[in-house]
Parts: C-alpha cells; sequence; structure tokens
C-alpha cells in the first residue's frame, strides 16, 4: 500500500478479536513509532509493549475507573502499546502525539487494526499506574499521552466521516 493510500484509508476500530498479533508485526509496528518526529530530536517518548493479559486487563481496569465505568475501554485488543513522554522535555506532548500517530499508521500499513484510547495521563498519575510503572522498572517525570491498542478487527471497517467545510484556509 503506498503511503498516502495508507494515511487516508485507516480507521479507528473498536471492536477486536482475541487473537493475539505476532511478536515481528508487534516489532515492526513500535520500530515506525521510535522514528516519529520529535523536538529537536530529543526523543522524549518511551512505548511500553504490553502482550501479557494480566498487564493489559489490569491496564484496562484502571483506564475504566478513571472513565467511571466497568466495560473494557480496550475493546479486547490483546495488545496495547503505551506512549509515554518525558514532561521535562517542553515538546513532550507533540511528540509523544506523533508516536501514537505513527504506530497507528505502521499498524494500518501491517494489516492490524488500531485505536488510540485515551485516559493514559489520569491512568499513570494515579498512585496504581506508578507502581505498574516502577514494576516495570520504569522511572522519569513520564505523562501518560496514550494507549495504541492493536489487534485484528472483529467488525467491518468504517467508512471515513466527510471531511468538514472549511477544513483549510489558503493564504495566497
Amino acid at each position: 500500500m503506498d503511503a498516502m493510500e495508507n494515511l487516508l484509508s485507516r480507521r479507528s476500530i473498536r471492536k477486536f478479536k482475541s487473537d493475539m498479533v505476532p511478536k515481528d508485526i508487534i516489532k515492526k509496528i513500535i520500530e515506525a513509532g521510535t522514528y516519529a518526529a520529535t523536538g529537536m530530536n530529543r526523543q522524549s517518548p518511551i512505548i511500553i509493549a504490553v502482550t501479557n493479559k494480566e498487564i493489559r486487563d489490569r491496564l484496562s481496569a484502571l483506564n475504566a475507573k478513571v472513565m467511571g465505568m466497568n466495560n473494557d475501554p480496550f475493546y479486547n485488543a490483546p495488545v496495547v502499546l503505551i506512549v509515554l513522554a518525558d514532561k521535562d522535555m517542553f515538546t513532550y506532548l507533540y511528540d509523544g502525539s506523533l508516536v501514537m500517530g505513527n504506530l497507528m499508521n505502521a499498524a494500518h500499513a501491517c494489516g492490524i487494526s488500531s485505536c488510540w484510547i485515551h485516559r493514559a495521563k489520569e491512568e499513570f498519575e494515579s498512585e496504581e499506574g506508578r507502581e505498574l510503572l516502577r514494576s516495570l522498572g520504569i522511572s522519569g517525570n513520564y505523562e501518560g499521552i496514550g494507549h495504541c491498542i492493536l489487534g485484528y478487527a472483529d467488525c467491518e471497517e468504517p467508512e471515513p466521516s466527510p471531511r468538514k467545510e472549511n477544513y483549510v484556509y489558503w493564504a495566497e
């Protein structure tokens, strides 16, 4: 698939099969994330690849708690790529957002469905979230940017929404 078609055809999926994505494909997707542009190439983000079901379910429960619900905010996706970024870098939020975009576009290019799940900031500001990071050997001044959930769609791919009027203004 060419790059433009990939960018224009990717859609967020919110219903996944439980089948695990092969590790070599996950690694390719993560590699694309590590090549996202970052302010002054400081590479402020980190990516945590969660394929362990127990940790994935723990994250899901924590995210649902932030949302005030009991359902699975990860829509049964078996893989969660957590993007955190170093708050000491002034571009951290933008850097982490670009990583998220690269992850989702790379997943689509590899035939894997994805969706950006929010509330990572609140999740990792909680004591339970900080404890999870410590248990993984992660320390630093990180803020949660997002979760990129990955898996095989258990639904039809949604049709694109029409682009809004006045999306683009030209200054010629």
